[in-house]
């Protein structure tokens, strides 16, 4: 089990899934905070984090990513 704490959380209406940023604040190899992201249903008892591995999500995410890092310098 490993802590993390959300960052951020977002829907497409694309893919028409929810994903969650996450973060279990370890530090990258360039020195910046590894983040996450997992598709999930928010709907439902039990909260599973599903991979993401859709070129055209993988890319929506990378883009969502970007944003995320401007928007908190």
């Amino acid at each position: 089990i490993v802590e993390c704490d959300v960052l951020f959380t977002f829907d497409s209406e694309d893919t028409m899934k929810s994903y969650v940023g996450y973060t279990d604040h370890s530090i990258a190899s360039n020195g910046r905070k590894n983040v996450y992201v997992s598709a999930f249903q928010p709907f439902g008892s039990k909260l599973v984090l599903e991979d993401v591995t859709d070129e055209l999500e993988l890319q929506m995410i990378s883009e969502v990513l970007m944003k995320f890092d401007e928007e908190n310098r």
